[in-house]
């Protein structure tokens, strides 16, 4: 069954960098659209980034333009978003999603499975 998880995490100062991983268990990721959401506590759960299959199209949620970057590698079957300059805004805990044959509305996948992980928790704090 597909299976997704999220790791990377960590506690950071404003304006430091990191690298969050999406990696994917008992599927390929060649078919799937991959995006990124994040919930801060008390927040709903909102959308950050979507790559295409291939990569060839990349979109960001313009609270993060600029500073976010997804990426993929299909042969890792694995899935990257990396953050810098990092605000305490962007503290919360981030989920990927697939979605087979979807493209990036937006910055979203226009479809995703129904499977949330556990997340990884960005802790953004001087």
């Amino acid at each position: 069954q597909l299976q997704l998880v999220e790791s990377g995490g960590g506690l950071v100062q404003p304006g430091g960098s990191l690298r969050l991983s999406c990696a994917a268990s008992g599927f390929s990721l060649d078919y799937y659209a991959i995006g990124w959401f994040r919930q801060a506590p008390g927040k709903e759960r909102e959308g950050v980034s979507c790559i295409s299959t291939r990569g060839g199209s990349t979109n960001y949620a313009d609270s993060v333009k600029g500073r976010f970057s997804i990426s993929r590698d299909n042969a890792k079957n694995v899935v990257y978003l990396q953050m810098d300059s990092l605000k305490p805004e962007d503290t919360a805990v981030y989920y990927c999603v697939a979605g087979r044959g979807s493209y990036c509305s937006g910055y979203v996948p226009s479809r995703y499975e129904d499977y949330w992980g556990q997340g990884t928790q960005v802790t953004v704090s001087s």
